[in-house]
């Protein structure tokens, strides 16, 4: 399978969690279930298009791989979400603006990997997600911290979800 292919159903993967594990109040009911069942659509859509895509003649895909610079942004992820967590804590920031850390630490490894992977088609998500994560982490502050799970969450997972599919389908 094709490196892009992989880092799709990733993303798709993790885009899919961001939405169930976010959407709730304060949506009501009706948009909660709306926006989980279109993440596992889109996630399901993501998957046939990248399995139909599996069957056609691979393309030089030299632009990928789990190569050492890879590793190095995984890490580089890690400490940073774990140690945001920690400064949040000690901030005494509200619990949702661990979402919106989240958001921002994966839309900037997204970035980070334009560099190893010499492709720019990475860095519209990881844009989008950092600047949604950092709306949030603005929020967490204020009288819509009941929000910051929908904009950091929801709509960073919706983006990766959309994202995924749309160059999927361009491959």
């Amino acid at each position: 399978m094709r490196h892009q292919a992989i880092g799709a159903l990733i993303g798709a993967t993790g885009g899919t969690a961001f939405v169930l594990a976010n959407a709730g109040a304060p949506l009501n009911g009706a948009l909660t279930t709306a926006a989980q069942i279109l993440a596992v659509l889109l996630l399901a859509a993501t998957l046939v298009m990248t399995f139909r895509q599996g069957k056609k003649p691979a393309t030089d895909d030299a632009a990928g791989g789990f190569t050492k610079g890879y590793w190095f942004v995984v890490l580089g992820e890690v400490v940073a979400l774990f140690g945001g967590f920690q400064v949040l804590r000690a901030l005494e920031a509200p619990v949702q603006a661990n979402v919106a850390w989240i958001a921002v630490v994966v839309g900037i490894h997204f970035v980070a990997f334009v560099l190893v992977w010499k492709t720019w088609t990475i860095a519209v998500p990881g844009v989008i997600m950092t600047i949604l994560g950092g709306i949030g982490l603005g929020m967490a502050w204020t009288s819509a911290v009941a929000w910051v799970p929908i904009v950091s969450g929801v709509l960073s997972g919706l983006t990766l979800l959309l994202c995924g599919l749309f160059f999927t389908a361009r491959a």
